[in-house]
């Protein structure tokens, strides 16, 4: 992920956001009846994690599986670049562990080359399809290009008016005229927040704006961008868990975490210092990555 990427992070201020008083009356001010918490990277497809996260030996026709028994979501990009068909989203469905969801990028011809108008024919194939993930559908998120600034709110209103309300959705914005004081503008989270549409939190270094307060619905989704396991990462992620300990107490029901480093094999071991650090604070049981065999029709730790 090259966007807000910096050589140089020694003088960056990586402190969050002040607490947002919206986000109180959004969430409720009470504890949700359950939290749920999905860790995911951008992909399953790398060899560099065969040894480390898939026994050696793995085919790629396998990764998958092996991956959605290590983490129980996927930030998934390929959807960016082509619309797939349903008969792709079903055998992704079918290759994944039962408690495993997809979160489908928007494809880029809808966000990024339209800019959301005359789409209908686009978004009518692409919901088609990702029906398909059934109770594995997570959350789709939408990333409009940095260019998709306030000038285009009418666009974001038609599309919105658009989206079927039972699939849930998060968008990410990246023009800085959307953010005030690294929050979002009111007039955009109302408009989120009628339409039940959740926002994208990205942490990164060289774009403090787009690593805002505002929550649109009860789930959050946080793309978390790490220098390479930098002790940074590590302060930050802890940062986020305080955060977020803070929301589920207001009212949050879900999370969705995307972790992100240079390199495959470095984003597995931030993903797995979320599961542990998740499982701590919230007794959750989400798997911790690491090396998997099958016995049988289970799978299990070496």
């Amino acid at each position: 992920m090259k966007f807000g990427k910096l050589a140089d992070i020694s003088g960056v201020d990586f402190s969050l956001p002040p607490i947002n008083p919206l986000n109180l009356d959004l969430l409720g001010g009470k504890t949700a009846h359950s939290f749920e918490a999905f860790i995911g990277l951008p992909r399953w497809s790398s060899k560099d994690w065969v040894g480390k996260l898939y026994p050696k030996g793995t085919k790629a026709a396998d990764f998958l599986s092996y991956y959605s028994h290590s983490f129980n979501t996927i930030e998934l990009n390929t959807t960016h670049y082509r619309i797939p068909n349903p008969e792709q989203v079903i055998k992704w469905r079918d290759n994944s562990d039962e408690s495993f969801v997809f979160c489908p990028k928007i494809p880029q011809i809808i966000s990024h080359y339209r800019k959301l108008v005359n789409v209908d024919k686009e978004l009518e194939q692409f919901t088609e399809s990702i029906r398909e993930f059934g109770p594995k559908y997570g959350c789709a998120f939408m990333q409009v290009h940095e260019s998709f600034g306030p000038s285009h709110f009418q666009n974001l209103v038609d599309f919105l008016d658009k989206w079927p309300q039972d699939l849930e959705l998060a968008i990410e914005f990246r023009h800085a005229d959307w953010f005030e004081e690294r929050s979002l503008r009111p007039e955009l989270v109302r408009l989120l927040t009628d339409h039940g549409i959740g926002t994208v939190i990205t942490d990164v270094a060289g774009r403090r704006d787009v690593s805002h307060n505002s929550l649109t619905s009860t789930s959050a989704m946080i793309r978390l961008v790490g220098n390479s396991l930098d002790p940074t990462d590590f302060e930050r992620s802890d940062a986020w868990l305080e955060r977020i300990e803070y929301w589920v107490k207001q009212g949050l029901e879900k999370l969705y975490l995307f972790p992100h480093e240079p390199g495959d094999v470095m984003a597995m071991d931030l993903g797995a210092y979320w599961a542990k650090k998740l499982n701590e604070k919230f007794s959750l049981k989400l798997s911790t990555p690491g090396i998997q065999k099958m016995e049988g029709d289970q799978m299990s730790l070496f």
